[in-house]
């Protein structure tokens, strides 16, 4: 953006949250799709030994091995599950800001909020790193989303249709 025309204050500016959000340790995760699935497989094996500490306290599982580790293994993935969420959280925040016409931001506190209506060049300009980096990073996480859904909702069918 050109700053002498933009009163926008350069950390609140859409492309300028991306790139820093780019360049986040834990948000640079869904670049690849691999490398973020393999990052919540080590999220997903280290919550269930965390689980599994957990659960065997419980006399109810004393009796049954299997579900007591079933039982940590389909509740651990709720820890990949929140990590995803809120990756999909913030990316999301950045690309409604890009594809945004107009940029709310706030000059010195939250009590003095402005709208700064977008020029048409600028918004092209977002608009294209939207749909090109963040649109990908968006859907790969909605997928990811989507497989940690089903597997835990097969671990809740499992669990209150069989008794094992």
């Amino acid at each position: 953006m050109n700053e002498s025309k933009c009163p926008v204050p350069r950390e609140q500016q859409p492309t300028n949250e991306f790139i820093e959000l780019s360049k986040s340790r834990v948000f640079s995760w869904p670049k690849t799709k691999k490398s973020l699935i393999l990052i919540l497989a080590k999220f997903w094996v280290g919550s269930f030994v965390l689980f599994l500490l957990i659960s065997s306290g419980s006399v109810y599982f004393k009796t049954s091995l299997l579900k007591y580790m079933l039982l940590s293994l389909f509740s651990s993935l709720s820890i990949p599950l929140l990590i995803t969420i809120r990756l999909y959280l913030g990316w999301n925040h950045v690309f409604k800001r890009l594809t945004s016409e107009r940029i709310e931001y706030e000059e010195s506190g939250w009590y003095d909020g402005q709208v700064w209506i977008k020029p048409v060049v600028l918004k092209e300009k977002e608009s294209l790193i939207a749909s090109i980096e963040v649109k990908p990073i968006l859907k790969n996480l909605i997928q990811i989303i989507s497989i940690i859904l089903i597997l835990s909702l097969s671990g809740i069918l499992l669990f209150q249709y069989n008794n094992f």
